[in-house]
C-alpha cells in the first residue's frame, strides 16, 4: 500500500469544510488504512482526510506514547459535543510544516464519532489526546492550527511561510 499524498499550507482543500461519511465500507476502511500509513511514515500522530485530499470526515490518530493505549484510533463523522477549561500546547501540523506555535484548546473534550466498523464511539479526552482531537476535527472544518494564533505570531508565520516557498523555488 503507497502512503497518500500530504497537502501543504496554502491549499484550498485545507480550508474547505470536509463532507459527511454515509457509509463504512470496505473502500472507507482501506482510505482509513492509507491515512494511518501516511501518518505513521509523516511521521505524526494525527490526521485528518482533507490534509490527503479526501473532503471526507475522518480522522485517524496514535498518539504513539505508553501512557495511551489504545493505538491507533480512526473516526468518522466525528463531533465535539462538550468542552471544558483551557489549556495552552506547542502545536505543529503535517500541513504546516517546520512550523511550531503555542495553541490556546479546551482542557478537555466529548467526541462523539462512528469507529472503523460502523459503531458509535463517545470519547472523553484531557491532555495530549484532547489537543489533537481539536486540532483534527478543527482540519474538517477547513480551520488550521495557525488560524488559532493572535495577529502577531500570525503575520510572522506568513513572513516565514513566504520566505520558505521562495527558497523551495530557488
Amino acid at each position: 500500500m503507497a502512503a497518500l499524498q500530504i497537502c501543504t499550507y496554502p491549499d484550498p482543500i485545507l480550508r474547505r469544510k470536509a463532507e459527511p461519511v454515509k457509509t463504512v465500507d470496505r473502500e472507507l476502511r482501506k482510505l482509513i488504512d492509507e491515512m494511518a500509513e501516511t501518518m505513521y511514515a509523516a511521521p505524526g500522530i494525527g490526521l485528518a482526510a482533507n490534509q490527503v485530499g479526501k473532503s471526507q470526515r475522518l480522522l485517524v490518530l496514535d498518539l504513539q506514547r505508553p501512557e495511551y493505549e489504545q493505538g491507533l484510533m480512526a473516526l468518522i463523522n466525528p463531533t465535539i459535543v462538550a468542552a471544558s477549561g483551557e489549556t495552552t500546547y506547542e502545536e505543529g501540523c503535517l500541513s504546516v510544516p517546520e512550523f511550531f506555535s503555542n495553541v490556546k484548546r479546551h482542557e478537555q473534550v466529548t467526541v462523539q464519532a462512528v469507529d472503523k466498523e460502523g459503531h458509535p464511539v463517545e470519547i472523553t479526552a484531557t491532555g495530549l489526546l484532547a489537543v489533537v482531537l481539536q486540532h483534527e476535527i478543527d482540519h474538517l472544518e477547513g480551520r488550521l492550527f495557525i488560524d488559532h494564533l493572535g495577529t502577531i505570531t500570525r503575520e510572522l508565520f506568513k513572513r516565514k511561510w513566504k520566505k520558505r516557498l521562495k527558497e523551495d523555488k530557488a
